[in-house]
């Protein structure tokens, strides 16, 4: 089980959603919910022992698993010299073991960087022996306006990989949102997936289950590879990627409470409860821009121009000062930003308003760094002349290109 739910990777899934950052255990909780099966295990945040692992669960052969946010945790090494975050143990005993070594300790993998991830909690599950892989996929798809089923026997691969290579190997199925899932349906599915004889009813029923899941979850992507089939003849999902539909926060406040901020950017967390869009980046220009769209068009003119964005930071189309003198907090509490560059085109926002939030901002937050800002759009006359009678070391831009050269020189000589 993978240990993310994430924003989705899928092409054809393009309306926004946001980040849920949810520990395998949690996520494999929600899937049994709604009887998914998954693998049977424990989660421990402490150091146990023998005899309450096997209280708790008793198996043949044991997977323990570190809980953190990132891939490649199986060959990632901890600080304390112990490699890899997924291990296999025989016993009880050796798995209490393995666990103890991995929990309070920082895993470093190729998605962590250098620094790592702290491992707090452990999970430790049921070992499968698995016979044959499928991919099997239910998400929102543009063309079958609606829900569509997507299945491969080609599992345990990109599926992206499979579609080039061997396109006759991917299934497609639209589902009519109204009556959800048949069992013609997903009966048909199964078969294409090559599942067969016991397997096959028991693939339609978990196809249905993950149907019930997607739908009732408000999720927009539910991603399973491998849908396996283990040496029980039982058909397990073994690795889930889940994604859920922003606008249905207000109807999944308890998966979006789930959210685990313990590996969570600080800047970012702040930036959420602001009802901004920020993503941190590693360079040393911050950026300020109104939409998604200018403000990665600004980032790439900034990277143009020899420079380094710091951060996406989208204010939207109606941002008050209060949001705006957060987000140049949010900016300056980051050590690596020399300069920043506001960028906003004026339409539902005009650029007097905005001109009074930078001032306001700036003079609250005792900028410090050098300010470049280029505004377009309505009232630009007016919040110019605001922005240069304000006192205010402001660089003003003509354009998007005169801003990010200036932003970049302005690094140049902080």
């Amino acid at each position: 089980m993978f240990a993310r739910v994430s924003r989705s990777l899928r092409p054809a899934l393009k309306q926004p959603v946001r980040f849920i950052n949810m520990q395998e255990y949690q996520s494999k909780d929600l899937m049994a919910k709604y009887g998914v099966r998954v693998q049977r295990g424990v989660t421990i945040g402490a150091p146990t022992n023998e005899s309450s692992l096997s209280s708790s669960l008793s198996a043949d052969e044991y997977v323990v698993k570190a809980q953190i946010l990132a891939g490649g945790r199986g060959k990632g090494t901890f600080t304390n010299g112990f490699k890899g975050g997924v291990h296999l143990s025989r016993t009880a005993s050796g798995a209490v073991d393995l666990a103890s070594k991995m929990l309070g300790q920082t895993l470093v993998t190729a998605q962590t960087g250098p620094a790592g991830a702290a491992v707090h909690k452990v999970h430790i599950c049921e070992a499968v022996n698995i016979v044959s892989e499928k991919y099997f996929a239910i998400l929102m798809d543009r063309a079958a306006q609606g829900p569509l089923l997507l299945g491969s026997p080609a599992g345990g691969m990109d599926i992206e990989a499979v579609a080039e290579k061997t396109p006759h190997l991917i299934f497609k199925e639209p589902v009519d949102i109204r009556k959800g899932v048949t069992d013609e349906q997903a009966l048909r599915m199964a078969k294409n997936l090559q599942f067969a004889d016991a397997q096959l009813k028991d693939a339609a029923e978990q196809i249905k289950a993950l149907y019930k899941l997607f739908v009732s979850t408000d999720a927009t992507q539910v991603e399973i590879n491998p849908l396996a089939v283990t040496d029980t003849g039982k058909v397990y999902c073994i690795d889930a990627k889940i994604n859920f539909d922003d606008n249905a926060s207000f109807r999944q406040k308890e998966i979006f409470s789930l959210h685990d901020t313990s590996n969570d950017d600080a800047k970012e967390i702040r930036a959420a409860k602001a009802n901004l869009n920020y993503v941190a980046l590693d360079g040393n220009i911050g950026c300020m821009v109104n939409g998604a769209g200018l403000a990665m068009a600004t980032m790439d003119v900034i990277s143009l121009h020899g420079g380094k964005p710091a951060n996406f930071l989208d204010v939207g189309g109606s941002a008050s000062t209060e949001q705006v003198t957060e987000a140049f907090s949010i900016l300056t509490s980051d050590d690596n930003v020399k300069a920043i560059l506001v960028n906003v085109f004026g339409g539902i926002m005009r650029c007097d308003v905005i001109a009074k939030g930078i001032v306001e901002a700036a003079k609250t937050v005792k900028l410090a760094v050098p300010l470049v800002v280029r505004l377009e759009g309505t009232n630009v006359t007016e919040g110019k002349r605001i922005l240069k009678e304000s006192g205010l070391r402001i660089v003003s831009a003509e354009d998007l290109d005169d801003a990010a050269s200036k932003a970049v020189h302005a690094t140049k000589t902080a």
